[in-house]
């Protein structure tokens, strides 16, 4: 191989990715990033599942109570 065929996008890119899944720091850095990556996704999934779970004791709350408003606001308005 030749230093020009370097240049070509195809064959630079193929050298840089052997190089990099040869590289022991490499590997080491794609294994950092992959678990922090798959922590981050895990707590954002955690954190969304626990706003729509508030969102949704908060509706239930608000429909019980509006079922027992029209009895007490027609008590309290007849006075």
């Amino acid at each position: 191989m030749e230093p020009e065929d370097f240049v070509e996008p195809e064959i630079a890119v193929t050298a840089a990715v052997v190089a990099a899944l040869f590289s022991p720091r490499a590997r080491k850095l794609i294994r950092q990033g992959l678990v922090y990556g798959t922590a981050g996704v895990l707590m954002a999934g955690d954190a969304i599942n626990s706003f729509a779970r508030n969102v949704g004791r908060g509706f239930a709350q608000t429909g019980q109570e509006a079922g027992t408003r029209p009895a007490t606001a027609a008590k309290g308005s007849g006075g």
